[in-house]
């Protein structure tokens, strides 16, 4: 069974029903509230979202069913641990819990297997990320996870690195299921399983500019700012907003 095929673990995914944001908000409530019924429809009209998301992991020689029914029950600990509180798509958050399921589903599964001792270095800088993160309200760097845990920062990478699939163009365990890093809305459009990727990589190369460069961007293209008034804000010539603008276009493009 292949991922272009149409049936994967019984299912015929081209009768999936498509919910849009508005039928998930509405089923998340009543999920919250004990709603089973509306439980089973919020994941049976968001399994495409799943079978989108696996489709990043086809190349790993895994039966294609397995990773499915892993990636399942991400989707379930989305829908059990969702806030609708917070202004975020259930889709953006959904995503990254579903490739930490697969994730984890491949590390246990995995006979190249990694020391407990790197292991727990790595799951516990994910926590301290966390807690940072909250503490923040922004992603911290490396060092401050380090300074956090006492320990130097080649450790927290090499434990981290070791936990990753090599693979990945991005990755959950610098994610914390928010928006800041993944921005995509696969259904419930027209958009095809590889724009909502491409939104993800245009999102990480938009992350990496320099803050000057990020709020140029944001400036001229969030707020519909003239380079003229970008560059009197900011203190700047008109001509120097041109060629950071043009510079961080060129790099993120790259």
């Amino acid at each position: 069974m292949y991922y272009n095929k149409v049936e994967i673990c019984g299912i015929d995914t081209s009768k999936l029903k498509i919910l849009t944001e508005e039928e998930k908000t509405a089923l998340l409530i009543k999920a919250k509230n004990g709603d089973n019924r509306a439980r089973e429809n919020l994941i049976t009209g968001n399994l495409r979202l799943v079978l989108s998301v696996i489709q990043r992991f086809s190349n790993r020689g895994e039966n294609p069913d397995d990773l499915f029914q892993v990636g399942c029950i991400g989707l379930m600990k989305a829908i059990d641990n969702f806030d609708t509180s917070h202004d975020v798509r259930f889709s953006t958050y959904a995503v990254p819990m579903i490739i930490g399921e697969v994730r984890r589903h491949l590390r246990d599964n995995n006979p190249v297997r990694v020391s407990r001792s790197m292991r727990d270095t790595a799951y516990h800088a994910m926590q301290t990320r966390e807690q940072l993160s909250n503490e923040l309200n922004r992603d911290p760097t490396v060092e401050e996870i380090a300074t956090a845990m006492g320990k130097n920062k080649s450790e927290i990478v090499i434990a981290l690195e070791a936990i990753i699939d090599p693979v990945s163009f991005y990755e959950p365990v610098y994610s914390n299921g928010g928006d800041t890093i993944f921005l995509m809305d696969q259904l419930g459009t027209d958009e095809s399983d590889g724009d909502w990727i491409d939104e993800i990589s245009m999102k990480e190369a938009i992350k990496n500019l320099p803050q000057r460069e990020k709020k140029i961007l944001s400036m001229r293209f969030m707020r519909g700012m003239t380079q003229t008034e970008v560059a009197e804000e900011i203190g700047i010539s008109q001509a120097q907003v041109s060629r950071l603008e043009k510079s961080a276009i060129d790099s993120i493009k790259r």
